[in-house]
């Protein structure tokens, strides 16, 4: 981790819009034991060192949701820059309506397809709370 001027360490984390054929957003909700345990959030998560977004998507997702989606699939979309208590999220946001396999959650979390216009209703981390326009614009 990098330490930003502010003086807490940097935290580079990537998610994904996983969009389904009825135009839903795919959210899982973070599994007890975990920071901000309850909160939904789009998946994805920590990006490894020598590692690039993309790549750290793919693996992610794979590791998350059993699904595999390809890099020329992900479409980069937004950003999140949030300042935690303890630490500055970096969150680049991408989409993608293809993958394959079949969505099954390799960590126990709940998962919703959730309509654009309700995902407000969702209580989440303050970072995933900007991209939610953005996604209301797109899709």
């Amino acid at each position: 981790m990098d330490q930003p001027a502010g003086g807490n360490p940097l935290v580079l984390v990537v998610a994904c819009a996983l969009i389904d054929p009825d135009g839903r957003v795919l959210i899982a909700r973070r599994p007890e034991g975990k920071h901000m345990a309850g909160l939904w959030e789009f998946p994805g998560g920590k990006v490894e060192k020598q590692e690039i977004p993309e790549d750290a998507l793919v693996r992610e997702l794979k590791e998350e949701l059993g699904i595999e989606v390809c890099k020329p699939c992900l479409a980069p979309l937004s950003f999140a820059s949030h300042a935690y208590e303890d630490f500055h999220l970096l969150m680049p946001l991408f989409a993608t309506r293809r993958w394959e396999g079949v969505i099954s959650p390799a960590e126990g979390q709940s998962i919703r397809w959730v309509r654009p216009s309700r995902l407000r209703d969702y209580p989440m981390p303050p970072a995933d709370e900007p991209l939610i326009a953005h996604l209301q614009d797109m899709i």
